[in-house]
């Protein structure tokens, strides 16, 4: 089960760590680390991106890869949520026939990661509830 523990350093700046060992610095939106509606944008593109990039480079290698995921804050009755929630993909791959086929793989594997192999973006879509509690 993975497990993040994230800690305050100062108001509006707290820091993340993994159980591996990494951390990533959070704020709340008023410098320039991450906040967490972003946080969860590279985590959407991060993990489509994973699952992409290795199907389609055991046919070639990218000669460009990015993706970029977008999303509208919004605050209605629902209160504070993401909508219109994109994520694209711009990969290029080189000329022949391994390029050929990293192409036409492209679009089934941005499929198969969305609607199978990436936790991040299944999660979003499947709206699984989430507990908040205070520890004891």
């Amino acid at each position: 089960m993975p497990e993040i523990t994230l800690t305050r350093n100062e108001l509006g700046e707290y820091t993340a760590h993994n159980e591996r060992g990494g951390s990533i610095t959070v704020g709340s939106g008023g410098t320039e680390d991450f906040g967490p509606v972003e946080l969860l944008l590279v985590a959407l593109a991060g993990c489509s991106g994973v699952d992409v990039d290795y199907i389609t480079s055991k046919r070639a290698e990218p000669t460009e890869f990015t993706a970029t995921a977008s999303g509208t804050k919004v605050k209605d009755e629902n209160g504070n949520h993401l909508t219109d929630v994109v994520v694209t993909f711009d990969v290029r791959f080189p000329e022949g026939e391994a390029g050929d086929k990293a192409r036409a793989m492209l679009p089934k594997a941005i499929t198969m990661s969305h609607e199978r192999l990436c936790t991040v973006s299944r999660t979003i879509a499947l709206g699984t509830p989430v507990e908040m509690r205070a520890a004891e």
